[in-house]
C-alpha cells in the first residue's frame, strides 16, 4: 500500500479514515479539500488545482482522500494501488454531515481549510449526499468491482468496517 484513494459520499467519514491510516502507515496525508481551496473557502484556481493534484500522483506514495472533480477523481483511481471506497447507508451520510457541524461550532472540521465557511459548507454536504448517491454511488460501486482483480480494493460499508480496517492496516503495517 503506496497509493491510496479514500473516496465516498459527503460525511462518509473520509478524513478521519484518512487521517488514521496515515497515522498507522506513516503515507503522506493529502487532503482534497486542502488542495482545492484556501483558507477562508476561496477556491484554488482549477488549472492550479489540477496541476498540484497531477504532481501528487507522481510521488512515490500518498494517500489523497475526497472527490475534487471527474477527472482529477478517476485519473487518482487509476493511479492508485489501493481503493478505499466509503459507501455507508445514506442515513448515516446525513447525520455525519449534521455531527460535522455541530462540532465545526468548536473545532475547524478534519481535512477543512481554516476559516471555511462553514454554514454554506454543511448546506453544500447535504446537497452532495443526494447527488452523490444517485450519480456517483453506482459508478464507484462499479470501479471497486472492476479494480479488484489489479488493485488492493476495500469497500467499507460500515462504521465497523472502517475501524477493522484501519486495524488491519496497523497490523500489516507492523509485521512489514
Amino acid at each position: 500500500m503506496r497509493k491510496v484513494a479514500v473516496f465516498g459520499n459527503a460525511g462518509a467519514g473520509k478524513s478521519t479514515l484518512a487521517r488514521r491510516l496515515a497515522e498507522v502507515t506513516g503515507l503522506s496525508l493529502y487532503p482534497v479539500d486542502k488542495i482545492q481551496f484556501r483558507a477562508g473557502g476561496d477556491a484554488v484556481p482549477h488549472a492550479e488545482y489540477l496541476k498540484i493534484h497531477t504532481d501528487l500522483l507522481n510521488r512515490d506514495q500518498w494517500i489523497i482522500d475526497g472527490y475534487g472533480c471527474v477527472v482529477s477523481a478517476w485519473e487518482r483511481f487509476a493511479a492508485a494501488d489501493t481503493l478505499v471506497y466509503i459507501d455507508l447507508p445514506l442515513l448515516t451520510h446525513y447525520r455525519w454531515v449534521t455531527k460535522r457541524f455541530v462540532k465545526s461550532l468548536f473545532v475547524n472540521p478534519e481535512g477543512w481549510p481554516e476559516n471555511s465557511p462553514i454554514w454554506s459548507s454543511t448546506l453544500s454536504g447535504y446537497r452532495a449526499v443526494w447527488r452523490c448517491h444517485r450519480r456517483l454511488t453506482p459508478r464507484y460501486r462499479q470501479l471497486v468491482a472492476d479494480a479488484s482483480s489489479s488493485k488492493r480494493v476495500h469497500h467499507l460499508k460500515s462504521p465497523a468496517d472502517m475501524k477493522a480496517f484501519v486495524q488491519a492496516a496497523r497490523q500489516e503495517h507492523r509485521s512489514t
